[in-house]
């Protein structure tokens, strides 16, 4: 018996207990070839969790400006001023992007932008504002933490009353991105500009004090090691402990298209099976691992309900970020195409709100 095949069945013992895995365990994991193996232990903890249930959500991304005063080298979304490419809507706009999904029944607005250079404060109280006068009851999950820090630095405020100014004015959660990779060599090299992971931790530690939820990421697929990934996990799960706040775990798969790191190549997907289905097991304090289908693909998506997740994502309707690094998936997924891949899957659909609360399950 090999010493990772040792290791798997002793991680089958634990998963039986419900005992944690370790760090070196989840390594071991991913260096296993025994994917469909992977996938029964993920498989497992899903369903103890969450039954036959795939959750998703009525949403719309409203990605508000790509004008970046930041140049990482993983990205392809950021312009600066008269780039091509480069491009802006006023709050009107934003709003009224809103206003034409509503009729979808929409619950939810993804918002999330660039470095802005010349935004001031009140654009963005104003943009969260006029979006609930319009539609007092939609969630409003806007600004990563890289773009809360951003602000705190620009207008000479506090991360805490950065936080608490848009929670008054309207900002109800918080998205995971901006994470990318936690591993300090990796993440300088990537995206040296956003500081250190540090930054992103006590972002996030922050907004879960005041009460503020949020979501987690990880990009992965790029120049990073097995051994970042696992460490990169381990950050997000000692936060979790430590504040409960996580409600989503969602490892984004690097779409590499004009970007530093092109010749990288998109991710495979006995990888993107095999990262979903590693996170499940490690993640024992967070409910929900969503498959991202607008960086996974739809097809990765809907396999990844078998390997451990629980979450589809949502409509979308429009985005833009993945996109520009040649995203191959469809720019939104009509909620009839969502229900049909969720059975397809053998799974229950099951429309949720922003805090995962069941609207309504399609038996």
């Amino acid at each position: 018996m090999t010493v990772v095949t040792s290791i798997f069945h002793s991680i089958e013992k634990k998963i039986s207990k419900r005992d944690r895995i370790t760090e070196n365990e989840a390594l071991a994991l991913f260096e296993s070839d025994d994917l469909l193996g992977l996938g029964e232990l993920a498989n497992s903890i899903r369903e103890r969790l969450h039954g036959l249930k795939t959750y998703f959500i009525k949403n719309r991304h409203i990605d508000y400006s790509n004008l970046c005063v930041l140049s990482c080298k993983f990205c392809a979304f950021a312009r600066k001023a008269n780039q091509e490419g480069v491009f802006e809507f006023s709050i009107d706009q934003i709003v009224q992007k809103m206003k034409e999904a509503l009729p979808q029944g929409i619950t939810e607005l993804h918002i999330v932008g660039g470095f802005h250079p010349t935004h001031p404060w009140e654009f963005y109280i104003s943009m969260l504002k006029e979006l609930k006068k319009e539609n007092r009851s939609i969630h409003l999950k806007a600004f990563t933490a890289a773009e809360i820090r951003y602000f705190s630095k620009k207008f000479k405020k506090t991360e805490e009353d950065v936080l608490a100014e848009l929670m008054e004015a309207g900002l109800d959660s918080l998205p995971g991105g901006g994470a990318e990779i936690l591993a300090p060599e990796v993440r300088k090299e990537i995206c040296g500009p956003k500081g250190p992971a540090e930054f992103w931790i006590d972002t996030h530690r922050r907004a879960h004090r005041l009460g503020l939820k949020s979501n987690a990421t990880m990009l992965y697929g790029h120049i990073e090691s097995l051994e970042d990934r696992v460490f990169h996990m381990s950050l997000i799960r000692r936060l979790q402990d430590e504040t409960g706040g996580f409600l989503s775990f969602i490892p984004l798969a690097f779409n590499p298209k004009d970007t530093a790191y092109e010749s990288a190549g998109y991710t495979l997907g006995i990888d993107d099976l095999k990262t979903l289905a590693i996170s499940r097991i490690f993640f024992d304090n967070i409910s929900h691992i969503k498959a991202y289908w607008i960086m996974s693909g739809v097809e990765m998506a809907q396999l990844g309900q078998n390997f451990g997740a629980d979450d589809i994502h949502g409509t979308v309707i429009e985005e833009n970020i993945t996109h520009m690094a040649g995203g191959l998936s469809p720019q939104e997924l009509p909620e009839q195409n969502i229900l049909r891949l969720i059975r397809e899957a053998g799974r229950i659909p099951v429309q949720r709100d922003s805090f995962y609360r069941q609207l309504h399950l399609y038996a």
